[in-house]
């Protein structure tokens, strides 16, 4: 091997890290256009996958070093098995008998028309999105990706605008990436607005108090999660109820419009 094959051979090796490292850079004004345009239209997921890129900063670094920290999540990181292929399968997920966490998943995105393939479409709209890199820091963030909605099923959050506001304001206090605390201010902001009189303020503030209490999510196996009945689950793993947002009449918890903004 000569001296200019070696150096070659280095450049294909930098190049993907330093893809990633530049993948965590913070860039708050990108965020802010994403965030408008989230407020404008919240089904518009692809610009949560916007605000994330652009505020994760050393939330994914950070959160992949602490797997790897833990014996289960060191075991996990070395499979590096990817969760959206199992929760993409029919027949994986028509394994888990009722009242099981695998069951509730079923039945949290079925009448949605939920799936994690939709997901992580969404995540590929993001521009200059490396989101499928062979790369541990790419896996690990579509990871986090791929446990969104199996969160909302721990958590007890519903896909209403209320719902999806307290279930980022859990995942920040989870992995203390800052886009998830901006896009839980902006919506609880939002509600605020209404003067309604209704614990908005109180739901939000809870699931982040909830996600400082529970375990580290990260960590847990999902495809043995998925087997075990939801509410041992949820004990095991310290997940409070969600009683103010329960609180909240269903009526009310999808009213983060435009017209508020």
């Amino acid at each position: 091997m000569n001296a200019a094959t070696q150096v070659l051979d280095a450049q294909k090796v930098r190049e993907p890290m330093r893809r990633q490292r530049d993948a965590f850079n913070m860039q708050p004004l990108r965020a802010l256009k994403a965030v408008r345009r989230l407020i404008a239209d919240k089904e518009d997921t692809a610009q949560v996958f916007e605000i994330m890129r652009a505020l994760s900063g050393k939330a994914i670094p950070r959160g992949y070093r602490r797997l790897l920290s833990t014996p289960q999540g060191g075991r996990i990181a070395y499979e590096r098995d990817e969760f959206a292929e199992r929760l993409s399968d029919p027949a994986w997920l028509a394994q888990f008998g009722p009242g099981t966490v695998g069951a509730a998943y079923r039945d949290f995105i079925a009448p949605r028309g939920l799936s994690a393939e939709g997901l992580a479409e969404e995540s590929r709209k993001v521009k200059e999105a490396d989101v499928d890199a062979a790369h541990p820091l790419a896996w690990y963030a579509r990871r986090m990706r791929d446990v969104h909605d199996v969160w909302h099923v721990l958590t007890g959050y519903g896909t209403d605008a209320l719902g999806e506001v307290c279930v980022v304001a859990f995942s920040y206090a989870q992995t203390r990436s800052l886009g998830f605390a901006v896009i839980a201010l902006a919506g609880a902001r939002q509600f605020a607005k209404q003067k309604s009189g209704l614990p908005y303020g109180q739901a939000v503030r809870e699931a982040w108090k909830h996600g400082r209490q529970a375990s580290w999510l990260p960590e847990v196996d999902y495809p043995a999660l998925f087997a075990m009945p939801l509410d041992e689950a949820r004990r095991q793993l310290k997940v409070a109820p969600a009683a103010a947002y329960e609180s909240i009449p269903v009526q009310h918890r999808d009213r983060f419009t435009a017209q508020a903004a």
